[in-house]
């Protein structure tokens, strides 16, 4: 039984060469169109028609998509987040959802530490100055100085958390669910109510899953709660924050400042108000930036693919 499986995760397309071999061995035939971050629901629209398998990225797969995607059998996401999917319709269809846990803990937590230390002591626009010409003294803090919020305490957080406390920061941290008390001890956390996070801590770094409870989770009103020299980091999803809300924090210096690698609409459109504040850092959506995970997850990722497109062929 042949197979024709759709390769639409940028990250995988370098290496398509390398598992050329191991598809033909399936009987896989691979469609890699060009993707400029992810495939949206009318480009998937256009060719999901025939495709028994994916491997995807954070594509729009919506209920519409579903609806036409009579032959697919699997999806297999690269990487961890999978809230891009329409998982209802997924499970609907009987069609298995596939990703790697704990992909990339280490490489996005290393992510929000160097936003944590750009904001601490300046350098980003230290160096600005420099290279302008002058030479500034500007005013700086120390991590073993500030308290951080961690607002989720999954593998990410709980990485965050260790490198945090090798700083010196007190840390708090908030969750939806309960935290087992050894974590807790182990990093030293007191957790809190998402408003105590909020007033109490200088910098805050975002770490939950896009769902319903967590969408815009940071909005006009937390932004109101925040210390008016705060630093608010997200690594985790765009529309964790309220990207209006956020301008408007920045305009008004509700906050002092953030560090985003994560957008509501990517790549960051050029005429974003974002892009007008000189006190927010931008990275584009690179955090999980790590040759040892990105190997570990295009393995797990044909792994999940084969596994599943297995179970269908004709014996």
């Amino acid at each position: 039984m042949k197979f024709k499986v759709l390769i639409s995760a940028p990250y995988f397309h370098p290496v398509v060469e390398k598992y050329r071999s191991v598809f033909e061995q399936h009987n896989i035939e691979m469609v890699v169109p060009e993707v400029n971050e992810r495939l949206s629901e009318q480009e998937l629209l256009n060719c999901i028609g025939d495709i028994d398998g994916v491997i995807c990225g954070d594509d729009q797969f919506t209920p519409k998509v579903f609806e036409q995607a009579k032959k697919l059998k699997v999806i297999s996401k690269w990487g961890t987040g999978i809230d891009s999917i329409d998982q209802q319709s997924a499970e609907q269809q009987g069609i298995p959802i596939k990703n790697t846990l704990n992909a990339f803990a280490d490489a996005v937590a290393d992510t929000a530490l160097g936003f944590m230390l750009s904001f601490a002591r300046q350098i980003p626009w230290a160096d600005q100055d420099i290279r302008a010409g002058q030479w500034k003294k500007i005013p700086g803090f120390a991590l073993n100085e500030c308290t951080l919020g961690i607002i989720g305490m999954g593998n990410i957080g709980r990485a965050v958390a260790r490198r945090a406390k090798a700083f010196g920061m007190r840390l708090l941290g908030n969750d939806i669910v309960e935290i087992p008390k050894e974590v807790i001890a182990e990093y030293g956390l007191t957790m809190c109510s998402l408003e105590q996070c909020l007033r109490e801590a200088d910098l805050i770094t975002l770490h939950c899953d896009l769902n319903p409870s967590s969408y815009h989770l940071i909005d006009e009103e937390q932004f109101k709660i925040m210390k008016s020299s705060a630093y608010i980091i997200n690594t985790a999803r765009g529309p964790v924050i309220n990207e209006q809300a956020l301008v408007e924090a920045l305009r008004t210096n509700k906050i002092a400042g953030a560090g985003l690698d994560v957008f509501e609409q990517e790549p960051l459109p050029l005429d974003s108000p974002l892009r007008k504040f000189s006190k927010v850092l931008f990275s584009p959506h690179n955090s999980n930036s790590s040759p040892s995970a990105w190997t570990r997850v295009h393995e797990n990722t044909v792994k999940n693919l084969i596994d599943e497109l297995n179970k269908h062929i004709e014996l």
